[in-house]
């Protein structure tokens, strides 16, 4: 297996104490401004786990075969993970009721309310809204988060398929799907009459099992396994793609998250997915 680390506060003298605690005869490579990995590495070692992580540094120990060339679809979610922002806690500003629906949004993501229940009770309260509003949020405050660019540039390099699935909106899914030129876009559709938010959802909610169950039937259909998918996210409601994914990254997220992903990055940009699985 190999050993990744990666983020904007490594030093060489960090390289120099973990590659001490490794106690190998192989010296680190660099593949990005900020991240390196280290061969032959024969267990995962908790004195460098907890080294890097009172450095603020992310460390990954990875099998050999886990490359980008291995992989043909990446599914990713939106909010606080493609973006850097929730929009419907960013619309809810729009009228004042920001810290009340973020608060339904951050119970929702750590796993503490239903998914499709929080949802729709949020969206009630946007009634009456106009769809100038929303495009206030999406020309104003949309931003990619660092490296989201790198990233789909490397799965386009490598012939990964890309899909975004998310429980937000396809008034923003299909904007940042167009941005990064994305294979595909999987989100909610808000009801909108004469411009104006009714506070309901058109059709079934993209929830945690419509999340899998997208990424199972794209996987199908491209003729690949299980171990060829990456899924990541950073919500609650991103765990259930990640457990049939071949490898599940916790981006910047939530505990429960954390703790169930295949690997985590909280220091790292989305490209830092690609230092993961380069060689």
């Amino acid at each position: 297996m190999r050993l990744v680390v990666q983020g904007s506060a490594i030093r060489h003298a960090h390289l120099a104490h973990i590659h001490q605690l490794s106690a190998t005869s192989v010296q680190f490579v660099q593949t990005g401004a900020h991240a390196y990995y280290l061969a032959n590495q024969t267990q995962a070692l908790p004195a460098v786990q907890a080294f890097c992580a009172e450095q603020r540094i992310d460390c990954s120990y990875l099998p050999d075969q886990q490359v980008l060339a291995k992989f043909g679809l990446c599914v990713m979610d939106m909010d606080s993970t493609l973006i850097s922002i929730e929009c419907i806690d960013e619309i809810a500003d729009m009228v004042g009721i920001k810290p009340q629906v973020a608060a339904i949004t951050e119970r929702a993501m750590q796993g503490e309310l239903d998914f499709a229940q929080s949802l729709r009770q949020r969206v009630a309260l946007l009634k009456g809204l106009s769809e100038a509003d929303l495009m206030r949020v999406l020309n104003e405050r949309l931003t990619l988060n660092p490296g989201a660019v790198e990233w789909i540039a490397a799965c386009k390099k490598n012939n990964i398929t890309t899909l975004l699935v998310s429980g937000g909106f396809t008034f923003f899914a299909d904007k940042v799907k167009a941005m990064l030129g994305l294979d595909y876009a999987v989100s909610n559709q808000l009801e909108i009459v004469d411009g104006k938010l009714t506070g309901g959802i058109i059709g079934d909610i993209v929830d945690a099992q419509r999340k899998a169950d997208e990424l199972c039937q794209l996987r199908d259909r491209l003729e690949l396994t299980a171990a060829q998918t990456i899924a990541i996210g950073d919500g609650a409601n991103d765990l259930k793609m990640m457990g049939v994914a071949g490898i599940g990254v916790a981006y910047h997220a939530k505990p429960i998250v954390q703790t169930q992903a295949t690997y985590a990055l909280n220091h790292s940009g989305l490209d830092g997915v690609m230092h993961l699985l380069s060689t």
